[in-house]
């Protein structure tokens, strides 16, 4: 079920189940805003204190540096920039950025945005999982992801990263995906 009533952010409301999910994402893949999925299993966000931002070696986890950056600003939420561990210096460059980003809007509109950087157990491949599965180390209500650009062979197979992310999430899954024309939040 996809409430549509916020323009800003769409809220999926689906069952705790691979083809439901799936079929939701399906339906979200062509949107510009970010999408909310929230299942059964998960906690409801009764206050939002703390996002978990995971990010990889690929180019478009920098996407997520406004939308973490506006909700954090505008929720007073501190943000975990979760680094993957990877051997590059991929990720790590685009934690950069997103700091960049963060430390930017906080300088331009004279508000004081929390945020740390912590490396990750696994490398990009596996981080989302890791993120999943660590709900209760880092007390997030929130975990922001980016939707995989194009389903693979493995994907199609065994089901896109960001499905068994949401099956095994204890909290709300934001979802952004990555295009050139994203939809920005205004203030």
């Amino acid at each position: 079920m996809i409430w549509e009533d916020n323009p800003d952010i769409r809220l999926v409301r689906c069952e705790n189940l691979a083809r439901d999910i799936q079929d939701n994402l399906d339906e979200c893949r062509e949107e510009r805003r970010p999408y909310v999925f929230l299942t059964q299993t998960m906690r409801p966000i009764l206050s939002l204190n703390r996002i978990l931002v995971p990010v990889t070696r690929l180019e478009e986890e920098v996407y997520k540096a406004e939308i973490c950056t506006y909700l954090a600003r505008k929720t007073g939420a501190h943000l975990i920039l979760l680094q993957a561990h990877d051997y590059g210096h991929r990720a790590e460059q685009n934690v950069q950025r997103i700091v960049t980003h963060i430390r930017s809007v906080a300088e331009k509109t004279g508000t004081n945005i929390s945020y740390e950087v912590q490396i990750g157990r696994k490398d990009s491949s596996s981080l989302y999982r890791e993120a999943a599965d660590r709900q209760t180390d880092f007390g997030h209500q929130l975990l922001i992801l980016t939707a995989s650009r194009e389903y693979g062979l493995d994907d199609l197979i065994f089901g896109p990263i960001e499905r068994r992310t949401i099956r095994h999430s204890q909290v709300p899954v934001m979802l952004i995906n990555p295009r050139a024309d994203l939809f920005s939040l205004c203030d």
